[in-house]
This record gives structure tokens, sequence and C-alpha cells, in this order.
């Protein structure tokens, strides 16, 4: 996505320091004593002895004082072919026994959380650099060591922004491609780098094969790049962390499959803002560099007036260094040529040869435009240029600089890319032949540049004295931390984005959970069959699996999940999903009669007995619970799928059309169960005349259960009716077979044996918790709305602060029975059509995940004129004691700790919310709220969380998509909240670190986020026909309760039959979970285990074989685990079966599964 130039012009000197390349020590006195002349005498007796003790004291002190010296040369072996090999650690990761469920804590030199206390966040003008300072230089600063310049050409091909992904395609990227085909191969000193693998793959599908062979010379031959190589340049606030491992793991391996490399560089120069989980999961991908862009203008401007703009990335509870990957972070606004060469982007822009008059771009708004180069001129150029070469080096340890050359969509025509290609080839052949001038200059790749870095770097030592820094790479600073909230301009914070096309956000968690299933159910297909027939059905399927996976890739991209596209763009991205959606749901359908042993064999010609529970009519409709109308005699199956690791107990809900059913289990055995009636965002009439059926249900790990909804099956109890409670409605008749009344009083409650829930009945709002120990927790819902003339898809801009829309004496409905109890509320407000209607919950049962938590649905609605530029949240006004701090995940893997400052705006106090946001008080209290969509987060007042769940705006935010977001569609937006009390007494405000879920809290997330996939048969049977038990148990046993499996696929299901029977294909991710133990009173209360020992993967299945288990790196295609960071453990799979993972850890696994015989 482009940018507007910045102009501006600054005037703060620039501040200068000094620094020495090793550690020194002041001398000290000798004491003197009277007797001078014994000392004497015992100095010249013992001089060896004395030298040897003054020599380790001086020794000891140093390392007492700065810490151990960083290793003058680099652990990694360069590979000197440039050619994308792998480099590998010269030395094992040491194995770290993962029994601490808290985790370690990094040593580093910077974290962000230390930049935000210490910036002032003043906005000072700089100059020519406007967001920084005046920079100059001495000129003597490459005397020793010459500036080594690496100009790399790019072209930013968004898949998806103001055209579609093939819109963009047809117009531009395949011209670009043929382009960087054309032009390198008349030149090998041209280089080039290419990030996504989406246009790449279409153009492999229409490129001869002509061009196809010289695209594979130049990239083995090293002039041509894949960098990141993801199916999109992922966005890393919304995305989570499944989806991003998706999108990359689709990418690479296509490159591998057909190219031949595998990337170890990412590129990601247009997320807005960055994540650690990001760095982690590209280093347990083999990758060993990373560069980024767009972080707050103010932290670019700390760091580059301390060199750390280069800095080496680790996790925060990684004490091992395990986790470390070197970034280089862009120092200026953007990533276009202006804002690349040098700190004075008018004289930049003056290099960028696609602005000459021949060519379709913007001049240059500086009004000094681009000339040909020509030998009467190239001296001039070059010095000017060099100029700014030499300025930008300055900002930077090494002398080895990086220099991107390109924009978004550039290099279309083989005429524009010979007019920057020739261009800067007079310029550096002028630099490079007057070696007065102490720089070369070249095209280069990525590669090029961090290679020559390190080797700089093993002949330089770069520390600063006491700088903790990294054993992988001497030289730099070590940083934890993430890169959000993003500004780019003076209060301008793009926390927009985190809402914005909330719809469209849980439909990428819903493509993503039944992908996550059908992944699963394809494995288990394939597992356990044992001959070719059998193997038709799931290979059948696999283009349509491939493509499921490419169209959640794609969503990934950083102005897809973001909702930052145009409106059609939008409406490519949703179809694509809800195509997949239904494609994974017919597969499903299919699945499932061959796992519970329905047929034998699936054959393609025959339509599947059974129809997901819910559907969509189109891309852009609410699910709708499809009703069971079993008839009087007749019975209607529902098959549950639980994709979770352990057994599931849980209270169920299907739809029918009649009340008078009954439940019965896969033995026929009747089943408690309970009715009542359907609701719907309507203040005529809440109810629509159908009902909902609740019952406990019991589903194995992974696996599948049947349930039977009856009609007139004698014998069994049928479902209890719920009694209703009805407030502001008096119209409305009393559905039979309920027992209604009037709400009386001023309050209204509902509970379970664990808490009891108090709403306020004339705003229809949940007040407070009481316990049954009788302590109370204040929540004080609030719903409110911003108003924002200034917000756009990007940016969040309010008018002050927002305002409350609830008035008093709405519709309420109450519903109390043995299984579930709800308060919904139908508000009333100042618009005829309230734009929001909400329902809060609570379940009964005795072993379920359901009875600790509040679940809250927000039926959302703003999609009327009266809601333009209005922005809708929901407070919660706790009475926890969190002095501004407050805890929200990253992209569901880990917890960042923030802090709200008065010294940013309301908006850069917003953050992320992927899927986890929560508040702890001083005394251990905590509020926590998970989420199955992303949203944006913020705690602005003491004891507040307030989480934003849709906005309407019209007005454009001048981030070049030219149009505001108006595309609003009704939604519900679903929340689980948890009320905790730790056994300790910590204060969180006192603690820099992030704190971690309890275990219930993330047996709760993946309740949400995995939810289970229920199926219901299309025709009724009859009462009479009792079918044998119908179940699936795949698993020996529940996997302990911190063990999540991320991901069990068949990574190429359309070779699985042409692969050799040695290779593994079969993959499997885990995950081990971090806890905080001091939360583990109730957390352990149902769980078998925890992952303190080894899971045997031998024996994890029933009646399969594993074989040929190896480990491999996350996007399976590294298998040295040393050089991924893995410990020693993971190593040793293939012989004994066990996996033992660390607290954080994900660990990969290729296996292959045979049935046992």
């Amino acid at each position: 996505m482009p940018l507007s130039s910045y102009i501006g012009g600054s005037s703060n000197p620039r501040r200068g320091w000094a620094h020495s390349l090793l550690p020194s020590t002041k001398s000290s006195k000798h004491r003197k004593t009277r007797r001078r002349a014994a000392v004497k005498d015992f100095l010249t007796a013992n001089f060896f002895a004395v030298g040897l003790s003054v020599s380790l004291l001086l020794f000891i002190s140093i390392i007492y004082k700065y810490g151990v010296p960083r290793p003058l040369s680099s652990p990694f072996v360069s590979d000197a072919s440039g050619r994308g090999g792998i480099v590998r650690l010269k030395s094992k990761v040491a194995y770290r026994k993962p029994v601490d469920h808290g985790g370690g804590v990094a040593s580093v030199d910077i974290t962000t959380k230390e930049l935000y206390d210490k910036i002032e966040f003043s906005d000072v003008d700089g100059g020519p650099w406007k967001q920084g300072w005046r920079v100059t230089y001495e000129g003597n600063e490459w005397d020793s060591e010459k500036l080594k310049v690496f100009v790399v050409p790019h072209s930013h091909n968004d898949p998806g922004w103001k055209a579609t992904v093939e819109e963009y395609y047809d117009r531009q990227s395949r011209h670009i491609l043929d382009t960087i085909v054309d032009t390198l191969t008349k030149d090998k000193r041209r280089k080039f780098i290419w990030e996504e693998m989406s246009y790449l793959e279409r153009w492999w599908k229409d490129a001869p094969n002509d061009k196809k062979e010289d695209f594979t010379n130049l990239v083995q031959s090293g002039q041509l790049e894949i960098v990141g190589g993801g199916w999109v340049m992922n966005d890393e606030a919304n995305s989570h962390y499944f989806a991003i491992i998706e999108q990359i793991m689709e990418g690479n391996m296509w490159l591998h499959d057909t190219i031949g490399v595998i990337p170890k560089n990412s590129w990601a120069i247009d997320p807005f803002g960055y994540s650690s989980t990001m760095a982690y999961l590209l280093r347990r991908m083999g990758f060993e560099n990373m560069l980024i862009q767009r972080t707050h203008y103010e932290l670019k401007k700390e760091l580059a007036l301390h060199k750390n703009l280069e800095y080496v990335w680790r996790q925060s509870w990684d004490a091992e260094e395990t986790t470390d990957i070197f970034v280089h972070m862009m120092p200026f606004y953007s990533y276009d040529i202006p804002h690349t060469c040098g700190p004075e982007p008018a004289v930049c822009c003056q290099f960028d040869f696609a602005r000459m008059h021949a060519f379709v771009y913007e001049q240059c708004p500086w009004r000094e435009n681009p000339v040909e180069t020509k030998p009467e001129n190239v001296r001039d150029r070059a010095l000017k240029l060099l100029d700014q070469y030499k300025k930008k080096s300055t900002l930077y340890r090494t002398n080895t600089l990086l220099v991107p050359l390109g924009d978004d969509f550039r290099y279309v025509t083989i005429d524009e890319a010979e007019a920057q290609f020739r261009n800067y080839q007079l310029i550096f052949d002028y630099i490079n032949s007057d070696p007065s001038l102490n720089a070369e200059a070249k095209f280069g790749t990525l590669e090029d540049y961090f290679r020559t870095l390190r080797e700089e770097t093993d002949r330089i030592n770069y520390s600063r004295p006491g700088e903790a820094g990294s054993s992988q790479i001497g030289g730099f600073p070590s940083l934890s931390g993430d890169f959000f909230t993003y500004a780019d301009r003076q209060q301008d914070y793009w926390s927009g984005y985190y809402v914005s096309r909330p719809f469209f956000k849980a439909v990428d968690r819903v493509l993503e959970q039944t992908l996550r299933s059908a992944e699963m159910m394809m494995a288990f297909l394939l597992g356990n069959c044992q001959r070719a027939l059998c193997e038709k059905f799931p290979t059948a399927f696999s283009y349509k699996l491939t493509a499921a996976r490419r169209n959640l890739a794609l969503f990934q991209h950083h102005d897809g999940v973001t909702g930052t596209a145009k409106d059609h763009v939008v409406q490519d991205y949703g179809i694509r999903m809800h195509t997949s959606l239904e494609d994974l749901h017919i597969f499903m359908s299919k699945a499932i009669e061959v796992l519970l042993g329905i047929r034998q064999e699936r054959n393609d010609q025959f339509p599947s007995l059974f129809e997901p529970a819910t559907v969509r009519s189109k891309y852009d409709a609410q699910p709708v619970h499809k009703a069971l109308g079993a008839r009087e005699g007749t019975v209607q199956s529902v098959v549950l799928f639980n994709s979770l690791e352990q057994t599931s107990n849980e209270i169920v809900m299907v739809t029918v059309e009649r009340p008078d059913v009954t439940v019965l289990d896969s033995n026929w055995t009747c089943v408690k169960s309970q009715i009542s009636p359907e609701l719907q965002h309507d203040s005529s009439n809440m109810f629509t005349g159908r009902h909902r059926v609740h019952w406990k249900a019991s589903i194995p790990a992974m696996g599948l259960q049947t349930y039977y909804i009856a009609n007139g099956f004698v014998g069994c109890e049928k479902a209890i009716p719920a009694r209703l409670k009805v407030h502001g409605s008096d119209h409305l008749p009393c559905l039979a077979p309920y027992t209604c009344s009037k709400v009386e009083g001023d309050t209204i409650e509902i509970g379970n044996h664990r808490q009891t829930l108090t709403f306020d009945v004339k705003l229809g709002l949940l007040q407070q918790v009481t316990y049954k120990d009788g302590t109370k927790s204040v929540i004080g819902e609030e719903i409110s709305m911003y108003s924002s003339s200034g917000s756009g898809a990007y940016l969040f801009k309010p008018n002050g602060d927002a305002k409350p829309i609830i008035q008093v004496n709405g519709h309420m409905a109450v519903i109390e029975g043995p299984f579930m109890q709800e308060v919904y509320s139908y508000p009333k407000t100042e618009w005829e059509k309230a734009p929001i209607s909400h329902s809060t919950r609570i379940y009964n049962g005795d072993d379920t995940i359901q009875q600790f938590f509040i679940e809250k649905e927000y039926h959302v609605e703003l999609v009327e004129y009266q809601f333009n530029d209005k922005e809708l949240i929901v407070r919660y006004n706790t009475d926890i004691d969190n002095q501004g701090i407050f805890y929200t995940d990253l992209n569901g893997f880990q917890m960042s700790r923030r802090e709200t400052y008065d010294k940013i705006p309301l908006q850069g106090n917003y953050y992320p919310m992927p899927a986890l946001a929560f508040m702890q008080g001083s005394k251990g209290q905590r509020f926590s709220v998970h989420t199955r969509q992303s949203l944006g987060v913020a705690s602005l007042k003491n004891g507040w969380l307030e989480i934003m769940l849709d906005r309407r705006l019209t007005r454009d935010d001048g981030r070049g998509l030219g149009q505001g977001v108006l595309d609003n569609h009704p939604m519900n937006v679903v929340f689980h909240i948890l009320l905790e009390s730790n056994i300790s007494t910590s204060n969180p405000t006192s603690d820099p670190h992030p704190l971690n879920p309890s275990l219930l809290s993330h047996r709760v997330g993946s309740h949400l986020n995995y939810p289970l996939n229920a199926f219901i048969a299309k025709k009724p049977q009859e009462v009479s026909v009792q079918p044998p038990p119908r179940f699936f148990s795949p698993l020996t046993a529940s996997l302990p309760c911190d063990l999540h499996i991320v991901s069990f696929k068949v990574p190429q299901p359309i070779k699985y039959s042409q692969q050799l029977f040695e290779d593994p294909r079969f993959a499997i991710i885990f995950q081990r979970q971090q806890w905080d133990t001091s939360y583990c009173r109730t957390a352990r209360s149902d769980c078998v285990s925890v992952a303190d020992e080894p899971v045997n993967l031998f024996n994890m299945f029933k009646g399969l074989v594993v074989l040929n288990a190896k480990a491999t790196s996350l996007n399976l295609l590294h298998e040295d685990t040393e050089m991924l960071g893995y410990g020693e453990q993971s190593e040793d799979i293939a012989q004994d079966g066990h996996v033992l993972i660390a607290p954080m850890e994900l660990q990969a696994y290729k296996l292959d599964l045979r049935p046992n015989q």
C-alpha cells in the first residue's frame, strides 16, 4: 500500500556519542604502607604469584562490570555461494528441560516498553528528514572500512487492495514478472527480489517454459532472490498464528516443489506494525534475517540515535537465546524511493528514474525531478546520491548499507526497468572507479546484504560495552517486545484497522477452524486407508482443499484481514472464503460417514447423508442454524466433531422446529435436555418461533460422537421447557410449552453453582458477579459510541470520548433452565432500530469448561446512514485496580504487556486483540475477555477494558484507499469472560514482563476458537430402526491439557498416492502452552495431565502405526533441528517417539501412518 510523500523540514542537530569497541578499565593507585622494604622483598620473592593474582582480580572486575565480551567471530557459517543455502550454527543449542510452566525471562538490551517509557512523543520537526534530525558526517568514517552499498530493486505487489488479486495480476503483476526475467537476463550485475507467491504461482501457470527456465536460473544464480516466500505478505496484528503458519507453508512448499529453493530472509515492508510472534515463527521455519519498515516514527528516531536500527529480536520468555533472529529496520517514513536512499526525500526522489517524463508515475512533489544520467552529469549525480548513502549509513553500526529501490507495482515495463538499471549502473560505475570515495555500490539482494554484513561483523566487533547482544551474531543489541500501535506521522495512529470490516474478520476465523478440522479428517481417512480404492474420495478433494488453504492464505494479506481494501475487493475475498467453507463442509459431511463406519468407502456419486448444522446463504450473510423437523415417530442424527486434543464435555445446542423432543446418545440411552425459544434482533418480536435444545454431550478427543433428536420416543423424558421472564414487551404472547412471567424489580439474576450474575433491568446491562463464597466483582457493562470525523479504514481518530447510547426501558427476556440460563436485551436507544442487542449466558455442567465463564454475544447492525462516522464499543467498568496496565495477545500465540500513556492520544492506546485481553489487580483478581475474532482493545481508565465492535466511516483517511468503510453487515460478536483470583499477591503493575493466561483461560480460549463441528442428518429415520453405536475415537487417550495440536494434516494430498512409502506423508504441529501457575486451583480441576512428561507419538493413535517420524521446521522444509533452535530431544523422535516440548514452543514432525495390522 503506497503513501503520499511526506514533505517537511527539520532542524534538530544530530547528537554525537562515542563508544569503544572493547571494554576498558580505570587504573587505580596502589595503597602505600609504612613497611615499603618488606613489601618490596615480598613482591620480589613472589613476583609471578602476585602478578597472576592481580591479573585474575582485574579479569574478574572487568567481567563483573562489563559482562562477558561478545565473540569477535560469528557463530554462523556463511554460505559463500549466495544462492539461498541455509546458514548453520557452529555450536549446538543447549537443551532446556521443559518443566517451568511460567517460562523464563529473556535478558535483553532493549525492550519496546522501555522505549515507550523513555520517548516523549513530541514530534519535533527535524528539517529535511522531518521525523529525525539533520544528519551529518565527518568524512573519515569509511577510511578503514569502505562503505559497501547494496541497492535492492523490488516491486511491492499487493494481492488485493484497490483492485482484486486477479485484476492486479492481469494489469500489472504478470507484466512485472515478465520484465524481471527479460531485464535481469541482459546483465548479470542486475539483481531483484520477489515476495508474494500468490502472484508467482499464477504467473507460473501462464508463462512459457523458456521463461520459467530463465526464472529458475536467475534464482539459482543469486540474481533473483525469493524473500519471505509466503503466499502473501501477511498482516501481523489481526492474523492468527495458525493462519500465518498456513500461508507461509503454502508459499514456501510451492516454491520448494517448483523451483527448488527455500527462502531464508524475510521482507515485510508494508504490514502496519510488527508482532514478535512473526519473528518466532520465522526463526522456527529456518529464516535467519528479517527486514521491517512500518514502526512508530518516534521509535525509529530513538533507535537511530543510538544506532540500534539493526538488532537481534528475542522472545520475552527466551532465557536461552534459541529464538534469536537478526532484524534490519528501515529508518524512514516509507519504503518508496524518496524515503529509502537517505534522510532527504527531496534528493532521493531525483533518483527515482521511473518518475521521468516518459513514464506514468507522479513527479516529485519537491519539484526537483530525476534526469537522465550522462557522462557530463554523472559526477555530480553520483556524489549527490553518495552523500545520501553516507548520511544513511551513519544511522547504522556497520559500513554495509541496504538501499531498497522500488515501490508498489513497479517495473511494469521493460522501458521502466531499463531506466532504473541503466541510470544506476552509470552512477555505480563512477563511484566504484574513484578509490578516494571509499565506497562501493552495486545492485544486490537481501542475501547479498546480510551475508556481507555478517562477514563484516566477523572481522570487526561492533558491540557496545555491557551489551548483552546475542551469541548468534555479534555486534548488535538484543530486543524484545512488539511494534504496536503504528503511527506514521503526527498523531495518526493505525488502530482503526484492528476493527475495520469485522464481519470478514469473523469469517476468517471460521474458515481457519473449519480448515483445521477438515485437514484432520483427511489425515484420518488416509491414515486408516489400506488400499488404493479408499484413497479416491479424500484425494479427489485435494484440489479444493488446496484452494481452501490458499483462500485463507490470501486473506491474511495486509490489506485483507485488516479490512483496508476497496469494497469490491473485500467482496472478492469474502466470496473466496465462502466458497471454500462450502467445499470443506461438503467434504466433512461425507468424511464422517466413512469415519463412523456408515460407509466403508465413500463414492462421490452418492449425495451425503449429512449437512452442516449452520449454513450461510451467501458470502456476506450471517450463519443460520438449520432446524431439525423430525415428525412424530422419527429421529434425526446429530454428529459432533471435536477437533481438540482432550475429550470435550460440554453443553451443546441444536435448533428444532417443535419443542416436544427427546435427546438420545449413540447407545440410544436417554439424555436429559432443555428446550428454550430461539431469539432474534427484533424489538417487536424477540422470538423466531423455533426452539433450541441444549444437552450435555461428551465427544472423544479429535473424534466424532452421534446423538439423536427424537420425536415421540417412548420411555424417555422430553426436553425440559425453560422458564421465561419478560420486561418491556407486554404484548408478546407466551409460547407453548413455556411458563412466562414479568421481570419484577430493578435487578434480575441468573446463575449456576459457581457464580450469580446481576443485571440492571432498566438498561439491560450486566452489573456484577457474586461467587458462591459471597465475594463480588463489579463488571459495569456499558455500550457506547465514538463520533469520528477523522477516522478511516486505517486510522482511528475520535472526536473526544465515547458516549453511552443505552437508554432506560428497553426490552428484556430471561430464560432459565437446567443447562443454560440467558438474559437477552434489546435496548432502547435514540434510534428507532437499535444498532445492537445482546445475550448473556451462563451454563450448568459439573465437568464442563462452560461452568466457569460468562458468554456474551453482541448482535451488531451498524448498517444505516444514521451511524455514519460512528464507532461502537462495549466497555467493562470493573473494580480491578489495574493502574492502566493490561495484557493483549499477539496472534493468539503469546501475551504482550500494555500500558496506557497520557503522553499518547486515545487512539494510540488502542491495541490489537486477536483472541484475548485481560486486566489484573494488585490482589490477584483477573478479568479476561476471550474473542473468536480480532478486534481492538484499550484500558483508558483504571479498571476499564473497552473493546471496539464495529465502525462505519464516510471519509478516506489519506492512506491511499480512496474511500471510507460503509459496507457493514449484521454480525454477531461472541466473548467468553472469565473472572479469576490467584493464590499469590504479586502486583503486576510493577512487573515489566508479560503475564501468561491461566491453564483454565487457555482452555476457555480453545473452546471458543475451536468449537465443535456439528452435522445433522438430512432426513429423519423411523424410531423403530436402531442403528449400532456411531462414534470415532482415534486417540488412545486425551493429550495433556497444555499440549495443543495446531495442525494435523496431509501436506500434499494431491501427490499422496505418488509419494514413496518411505517418505513421511503426514505432518503434525504441537504447541506447549505456557500458563500462570498461580491460578492453578480451578484450572486443572478436570485435566488428566499436563505436558511435564513426554508424550509418545508412536502410541498416540488407536489402530494406527506411526512410521518414519522426524522433527522438522514449521514450514516442513528443514530437518536440521539444531539450526532451527529446537532442543536436542526433538532429534530422538525417530527412535523412541517421545515428544517433550518446552513451554511456549511449537514443534513440527513429519510422519507416516499405516493401519495396525
